[in-house]
């Protein structure tokens, strides 16, 4: 249940709230990308929240030929993490496709600013918002939309699309992404942008019929 690879943008950043799954999706477009050919290496940009880091998936990119490009000292007790200079290589080698895994909101996108004016100079981006439902602060479209202007001003950078990532976890059924498009349109109609797809795990994806919601439903793979 997975859809064709779309042409990838130069550069890819996964931004939204915390615990939205951020994460997992840019892990999963980089292997994707990099299964499909592409020269690609990934950065983890947060240096706030010290959980669910795309460090945590370094044995498996590292096993797929993926540079993990991380904060020092990620996993560590260290409080004030520091952004390595492999950050700015990455945003100037143009002949990579970068993914960016943006800290949660606002705070965690301050550290994308100084990136940005090189990114926007390019102009081969998107900048996608993760939208989980089913949080704390956004349950609703106008909750989300909030996150999502919070994380633009910050970082500088304007979204450009919208992936309904709905879940609870291991108590995820196909209800959860039917009860949520409806909010994710909803967010779609307010921010002005497209919803790009729904994601599930293959557990769940498994059980839903395809076109769900007149579009593919990805197993967190793109």
């Amino acid at each position: 249940m997975t859809a064709t690879l779309p042409p990838p943008h130069r550069v890819t950043l996964f931004a939204g709230h915390y615990g939205s799954g951020k994460t997992n999706l840019a892990v999963n477009r980089a292997l994707a990308l990099r299964a499909a050919g592409y020269p690609v290496a990934i950065a983890d940009l947060d240096i706030v929240n010290p959980y669910f880091r795309t460090k945590d998936s370094a044995a498996e990119l590292a096993a797929a030929g993926i540079p993990l490009i991380s904060p020092a000292f990620a996993n560590s007790n260290v409080d004030l993490p520091a952004l390595p200079k492999e950050v700015y290589e990455l945003v100037d080698d143009r002949s990579t496709l970068a993914i960016f895994d943006v800290g949660g909101d606002d705070r965690g996108a301050y550290a994308l600013g100084r990136y940005t004016p090189s990114i926007l100079e390019e102009g081969d981006y998107e900048m996608i918002f993760v939208a989980n439902f089913c949080r704390p602060l956004t349950r609703t479209a106008a909750e989300a939309l909030e996150v999502m202007r919070e994380i633009e001003a910050a970082g500088g950078i304007p979204f450009t699309g919208i992936v309904n990532n709905s879940n609870i976890g291991e108590e995820t059924t196909p209800e959860t992404l039917r009860a949520t498009y409806a909010t994710a349109e909803e967010l779609a109609r307010l921010s002005r942008l497209p919803i790009l797809f729904c994601s599930a795990d293959r557990r769940v994806a498994m059980q839903m019929e395809e076109p769900v919601f007149g579009m593919q439903l990805q197993k967190k793979v793109f």
